[in-house]
């Protein structure tokens, strides 16, 4: 998965907006305002930052060399995973999903009902 699938596959996600809050090479996608998924602009190899579950994290990092702890992040909920080493697109979009479903899990309920009014 490249770059612009990437971006069009999280886009397609209800509530998803993007911006660049840190710097103009940082790339967020947020659901209601919250973060699921960054990347980098300017790096070299294409690697995303994805929200985890704890057990489920280290799961990943054991059995795929392309998913270690997350780079600058909470490494308990966070992963980066190297999006053009091997990956199939299939697993790359659950990670992504399963991302965007942790931070719509931990969303107040007003936000969970304006998200599935979106819907």
């Amino acid at each position: 998965m490249n770059i612009e699938e990437f971006r069009s596959y999280c886009l397609s996600k209800a509530g998803t907006e993007e911006c660049l809050p840190f710097d103009e090479h940082t790339l967020v996608f947020k659901v209601m305002g919250k973060m699921f998924a960054l990347t980098s602009l300017n790096s070299e190899t294409f690697r995303v930052n994805l929200k985890c579950d704890p057990d489920k994290s280290i799961e990943l990092r054991e059995a795929y060399m392309q998913i270690i702890p997350g780079f600058h992040m909470n490494k308990k909920h966070w992963n980066t995973v190297y999006f053009e080493n091997g990956l199939l697109n299939s697993m790359l979009k659950d990670l992504i999903d399963h991302s965007y479903e942790m931070v719509v899990k931990g969303l107040p309920k007003k936000l969970k009902v304006t998200l599935m009014n979106l819907e």
